[in-house]
Parts: C-alpha cells; structure tokens; sequence
C-alpha cells in the first residue's frame, strides 16, 4: 500500500527538479499523458495467479476506494437469502453503481478484496466476477474466508479499489 501511495503522491505532485533541460520536461509530459494509469503484473517468478494480478502499479489517477458491498437491494432488502450465486451478482451490481456513481467503471478497478462464508464457493464467485470484470488484465484480489459477516444471512462480502486516470 506504501508503494501505491508513493506512486500517487509522485504522480500528483509531477515535480521536475527545475535542472532539468526543457526538451527533458518535454519529454517526460509527452511520456506522461500516453503512459497507461494502470499497468497489472503477474510474474513467471511468483506462483501461478489464476483469475488474478500478482500487483497493480498506478502511474497517475484519482483513487476510488469502495467499501464492502453486500447484496442489499436499493431498498436495504436482501437478495437471494441462502443463494450464493444471486448474491453474488447483487453485489457485482451494487459495485458497479458504486463505481458509476464515482465516475468509474470495472475497467478501472485495481485491487478486490472478497470475503466469504464459505471459501469453497470461489469457483462460483469468478463465474460471476468475471463478467464484469476485465479477465484478460484481472485486478489484484485476495479472498478470505470468515467465520461470519455483520448479517448472518450475508455470504459475501467484496470491496474493490479503482483508479480512473486524469
């Protein structure tokens, strides 16, 4: 996380030492504005990453951090009491207006944090994740089982970060 904070805060601050040349300057604004926000690693060095990204590193963007997402309805009712999978896919959906109302999408999320009753239903929760998230460059993720969560009737939990370049 310090590493993420560091790359943001450099980011932010875009301080060139003023030593530096013009056509140096030049160049690292014209580096700066193709440079991609987001860049997802997965490394022959570390252990096989199946449905997900080993790290993510952020040149420059506005971080979104939502919380935990259950599957509450908009009117605060629960969906799919007992149902893992229609759960599941309330709580892609309220993740997805969470991002929409920050001005994000699954593009441009970077890290899913997921916390289950029962781990063993991982292989049903990437059905679900993975249409909506992009597969190809998935986003960090860690997953954890606990014993429950706030609601006793809730088998999910997921919160995700996001970055949405300038």
């Amino acid at each position: 996380m310090k590493t993420l904070w560091a790359a943001a805060r450099l980011a932010l601050v875009g301080a060139v030492p003023v030593a530096r040349r013009i056509d140096h300057q030049e160049e690292n604004q014209k580096m700066n504005t193709t440079e991609t926000a987001v860049k997802f690693i997965k490394s022959e060095t570390l252990p096989p990453s199946p449905g997900y990204s080993q790290a993510a590193t952020v040149g420059s963007g506005r971080l979104i951090y939502v919380a935990g997402q259950v599957a509450m309805d908009p009117s605060g009712k629960l969906v799919g009491p007992g149902d893992f999978r229609a759960q599941a896919e309330q709580i892609f959906e309220n993740l997805k207006a969470t991002l929409a109302a920050s001005g994000a999408t699954f593009e441009n999320v970077v890290k899913l944090n997921s916390y289950f009753i029962d781990i063993k239903q991982v292989p049903v929760f990437r059905e679900v994740r993975d249409k909506y998230i992009n597969a190809a460059h998935p986003p960090a993720s860690t997953a954890v089982e606990v014993r429950r969560l706030v609601r006793e009737e809730w088998l999910l939990e997921v919160e995700a970060i996001a970055v949405v370049p300038e």
